[in-house]
């Protein structure tokens, strides 16, 4: 094969296996936008609840991998279009002692990257109800102008964080354990503003 053969041979190679992914640096950022949201299912029918309160931040990393963070929102801020379940809703999560659900990230394994979004699985710990569990969640990230927005649909049993008042007038009206839960955020670049700051936790009461 000649000089010039090999040159046009080396350029079908590259254009063939498309553009090489550049490492990407994150800087820290924190949510400028969000959206929490569970469907779920009762004796009288579905139902879904939504929260746009949502707060949260991200450390800088030289690549995904790096990044840890934290996501969090008042559990009374849970809207589903009815007082009454509204009502109920707060009741069987005992706001007044555990006000937030929170999910603090430990680490990031990437599945595979395609132009601006990757496929990830997220290792951290969901803290609801007081209660905190380890879990493994899938999530998409995508990278935008105005930040890195992530997705995730995150199926649940609540009793597993000690929800367990889910009937009511003696059974008549239940809603099933089961939930599917929906992360949709975008972190935006720079520090969170104060209001937005992770809570300092409260020294237990003393003797």
């Amino acid at each position: 094969m000649t000089r010039v053969g090999r040159t046009v041979f080396a350029l079908v190679l590259v254009m063939a296996a498309g553009p090489v992914a550049a490492q990407r640096a994150f800087p820290a950022g924190h949510v400028s936008s969000g959206k929490l949201s569970f469907d779920a299912k009762a004796t009288l029918g579905a139902f879904s609840g939504t929260t746009n309160t949502v707060t949260g931040a991200m450390t800088a990393g030289l690549e995904l991998r790096e990044v840890r963070g934290w996501v969090e929102a008042p559990v009374s801020s849970l809207k589903t279009g009815n007082g009454l379940r509204d009502k109920d809703l707060n009741k069987s999560m005992e706001t007044d002692t555990h006000p937030t659900m929170r999910f603090d990230l430990e680490s990031v394994s990437v599945q595979s990257e395609s132009g601006d979004s990757a496929a990830v699985t997220l290792f951290g710990r969901f803290t609801i109800h007081g209660v905190k569990r380890e879990v493994v969640v899938p999530a998409r990230i995508h990278y935008q102008a105005d930040g890195i927005r992530v997705q995730s649909d995150i199926p649940m049993n609540v009793k597993d964080y000690g929800v367990t008042k889910l009937s009511k007038l003696l059974g008549t009206f239940k809603m099933n354990e089961n939930i599917v839960v929906h992360i949709d955020v975008v972190f935006a670049p720079g520090e969170a503003p104060p209001s937005a700051a992770a809570p300092a936790e409260k020294p237990p009461p003393s003797d």
